[in-house]
């Protein structure tokens, strides 16, 4: 568990279940609607949600954080408060070590830690799947995310000018790198 001294809380990272899927949506679907950090502007259904995080939950690659007094002590019903997720980097078989990074916090729950304790548990359990390296795609405005990838040891690699258009504006995307293996 990680404390989190702002608001006096604790968050726990633990491996996302079905039960999560509600919440991950909620999540997800607003960082579609309010945000450049995913370049789609197509919320999910609870059908697709449901789709998309089976994937995940079968390859054991998606995390939630937990928080929330007793229930998170316990590991009972804490309020979810962020996600994390890595998956295939490019479908082709030479990429099939590489892995991608997707990390989000809820509204109002940002720069507490909750995203260093996601993507930090993420690394991890990439490595212990035995991947090679793990990139993160990042809009290049995006300096609270670049920052925290730095943080986890991730070198930028490249900048693609305008490679995604959302909100009717193009925007550019850096990609970083981080060796899982030594």
């Amino acid at each position: 568990m990680v404390p989190i001294y702002e608001k006096r809380e604790v968050v726990r990272v633990r491996p996302a279940t079905t039960a999560d899927g509600e919440a991950i949506r909620a999540i997800r679907n607003h960082a579609v609607a309010t945000s450049t950090a995913l370049w789609t502007d197509t919320r999910q259904s609870p059908a697709d949600a449901a789709a998309w995080l089976a994937v995940h939950l079968a390859r054991g690659s998606a995390l939630v954080a937990e928080a929330g007094g007793q229930g998170c002590e316990s590991g009972e019903g804490g309020e979810i408060v962020g996600f994390a997720v890595y998956g295939p980097w490019r479908d082709l078989d030479g990429y099939r070590h590489t892995v991608e990074n997707s990390v989000y916090v809820r509204e109002g729950s940002q720069g507490l830690g909750i995203g260093r304790a996601l993507l930090g548990a993420l690394v991890d359990a990439a490595r212990a799947a035995g991947h090679h390296s793990m990139i993160a795609g990042i809009e290049s405005g995006n300096t609270p995310s670049v920052r925290l990838h730095r943080r986890f040891g991730f070198t930028e690699v490249g900048t693609v000018r305008e490679a995604g258009l959302k909100f009717g504006r193009w925007f550019d995307l850096t990609l970083m790198r981080l060796a899982l293996e030594d």
